[in-house]
C-alpha cells in the first residue's frame, strides 16, 4: 500500500491518561475534544506522520471539582493555553510495531515524546475501509510547567510527576474536498 492519508474518528477513539494520585491508586482521564489526521505507508512506515490536536478544557477524569482544578493555572491553564498537539517528527520500526517520535506541545511547552504504537488492524469492508492502533507514552508534567504536587507527610507526593498517556485509534480515509 502506498502513503495513504486517514481521518481519526473522533467518536470512535480515545486520548486518555494515567497519573498515580497519592501514591496507592490511580486517576484516569480522557479529553473528549480533539481532531487528527495521519498518513500511512504499511510498506515503509518511515514516511509516516501524524497531526493531533486536543482542547484541554475538555478534560475529564469523572470528578468535576478535579476537571475545574485541571483547567485552571497550576496545571493545564485552558484560559491561557487552549490546545495541545502532537507533531510527529519520524517513526521507526516495522508496520505492526513501531515507534512515533514527535514535539508535543503542552502549556506552551514543546518537548519531544516517543509513543509505543501497535498497528492493531485494516479492515475494508465494502468501500469502508478502517485502521486501528494504540499507541502508549509517558511524560514529566514539570517537564511542561506544570509542577503542582504536595508532598504528603508520610513521604510521596499527592500527584505523580509521570503522566502515562494512552490513545486508542479507529481511522477512515480522508477524502478531497470538492
Amino acid at each position: 500500500m502506498p502513503l495513504e492519508r486517514w481521518n481519526i474518528d473522533v467518536a470512535r477513539s480515545t486520548v486518555g491518561f494515567t497519573v498515580r494520585h497519592l501514591v496507592v491508586s490511580r486517576v484516569h482521564g480522557r479529553f473528549t475534544r480533539w481532531s487528527g489526521t495521519f498518513s500511512f505507508d504499511e510498506r515503509d512506515v518511515g514516511a509516516s506522520s501524524a497531526l493531533v490536536t486536543v482542547e484541554v478544557a475538555s478534560v475529564e477524569t469523572d470528578d468535576a471539582e478535579r476537571d475545574a482544578y485541571l483547567r485552571q493555572g497550576d496545571l493545564f491553564d485552558a484560559a491561557r493555553f487552549p490546545h495541545m498537539t502532537f507533531r510527529s517528527t519520524s517513526v521507526h520500526g516495522a508496520p505492526g510495531r513501531f515507534k512515533l517520535t514527535g514535539d508535543l506541545t503542552v502549556h506552551g511547552v514543546t518537548r519531544v515524546v516517543v509513543f509505543d504504537v501497535k498497528h492493531s488492524f485494516r479492515r475494508t469492508e465494502g468501500q469502508a475501509a478502517r485502521l486501528g492502533f494504540s499507541a502508549r507514552g509517558s511524560i514529566r508534567r514539570k517537564d511542561f510547567g506544570m509542577s503542582f504536587g504536595p508532598v504528603l507527610e508520610a513521604g510521596g507526593v499527592a500527584v505523580s510527576e509521570k503522566v502515562e498517556m494512552q490513545l486508542e485509534v479507529l481511522a477512515t480515509p480522508a477524502t478531497l474536498a470538492g
